[in-house]
């Protein structure tokens, strides 16, 4: 292969592109991309204004959170809109304002933090960094809009590690926006080995990982006792009390409720949770024998059981699978969002942390409303959740009488 020939192929972005990274099909206004650190972002937004200035598509607006960050991330970053074009199509940086490209194209650099600096210009594209982290979001959005009224299909391309704001939750709902999702996983080959062992392995399947990681969009009950920022990342290890906690279903068919087993244990004044080994539509030996194999994978002190439903029936299904473990039943006399109150406040006093990969307790523990249920749907990891708590803690706190 000749240089020439491997010069061309180096910024021949079709052959080393990922599907997310190309723009999509359809008609769309806005193609929301979405995606973890790392994933690939900044390279799939210069690379689009790289398309829009070889179909001489002008001008075109690139708006960054500060000036300072659109210039150096996506004009002069590793991955930044200069890199991505051979030295005859690469724009020049005209101080700090002004892109312009051989064929005449130009792009004009703005700020998010200045959204009265959009009242003027016109553009026939726009490529928004980092759109979650705004400070004036929805305000630099509208004006932009405005503005966006030149050519035959003005566009926009949105590229942000997502959070819950209510500029990209509206984005999302938008009949006109395209939202694709990208992984940091996806992108390993050109990432350091020592990230993921120092950041990846530590953070992937929390709540913070889901977001900054895997490009996931999470929103918490406006009305709910437990929100995404309460989930502490877990710090050491159980240091009293484990137990295994049960709520089991009313019965053992695939339409039942999901039979919820959490594991925690004591630490410090709080608590640590271990598992969620949580099964659904099982017959009641199958999460029995679920229940037994956590409580000796833990070395637990005991498992504690709801027994409102099942009252004897469920000390004997545990029994018959190993009648030497030690059963606590407990039976519920007031409502789920009455119990559970307590062990959200422990949470909300930052004693209760949790490890990595318990993603589906915490997306159901932010989706319990006031109704008792989670987007619909019994609370069982909830409540399992809540029976622990109580056992390690909240007993504990509770007044006691003494004699004299």
């Amino acid at each position: 292969m000749s240089d020439a020939r491997a010069y061309r192929m180096l910024y021949c972005w079709p052959l080393w592109a990922r599907r997310a990274q190309r723009p999509p099909a359809g008609d769309w206004t806005t193609w929301l991309l979405m995606g973890g650190r790392g994933s690939g972002k900044t390279r799939a937004g210069a690379e689009w204004v790289r398309r829009l200035a070889r179909k001489g598509i002008s001008p075109i607006a690139l708006v960054g959170e500060t000036m300072s960050e659109a210039v150096d991330i996506m004009v002069r970053g590793d991955s930044g809109i200069l890199s991505v074009h051979p030295e005859e199509e690469r724009p020049v940086l005209h101080g700090t304002r002004r892109l312009s490209w051989p064929n005449g194209v130009e792009a004009t650099i703005l700020t998010a933090s200045d959204p009265e600096r959009f009242r003027g210009p016109q553009f026939a594209a726009a490529w928004c960094d980092e759109i979650g982290k705004w400070p004036h979001a929805e305000e630099a959005w509208d004006m932009l809009q405005f503005g966006l009224r030149l050519g035959n299909r003005p566009r926009q391309l949105a590229t942000t590690t997502p959070r819950a704001t209510g500029l990209i939750r509206r984005l999302v709902a938008d009949r006109h926006t395209q939202v694709v999702r990208m992984t940091t996983q996806e992108n390993f080959r050109h990432l350091a080995p020592t990230f993921f062992d120092a950041v990846v392995a530590r953070y992937q399947g929390t709540v913070l990982g889901r977001q900054e990681l895997d490009g996931e969009l999470i929103e918490d009950r406006p009305d709910a006792l437990w929100h995404r920022a309460m989930f502490r990342p877990a710090e050491g290890q159980a240091e009293g009390r484990i137990v295994v906690a049960v709520d089991p279903p009313v019965t053992g068919t695939a339409r039942s409720d999901a039979c919820g087993i959490i594991v925690a244990g004591r630490q410090g004044e709080g608590a640590l949770v271990l598992e969620d080994a949580t099964l659904k539509g099982i017959k009641p030996d199958v999460w029995a024998r679920r229940a037994i194999a956590a409580y000796r994978a833990h070395e637990a002190d005991c498992i504690v059981v709801e027994v409102n439903q099942g009252g004897d029936l469920v000390r004997q299904v545990l029994a018959q699978v190993d009648p030497a473990v030690p059963i606590r039943t407990v039976r519920a006399s007031r409502g789920k969002w009455v119990r559970a109150e307590p062990a959200a406040a422990l949470y909300a006093r930052g004693l209760v942390s949790h490890v990595p990969g318990l993603s589906a307790l915490e997306d159901e523990l932010c989706a319990f409303g006031p109704d008792g249920k989670a987007d619909g749907h019994s609370p069982d990891r909830v409540d399992a959740l809540v029976w622990a708590l109580t056992e390690l803690v909240l007993n504990e706190q509770r007044p006691r009488v003494r004699g004299l």
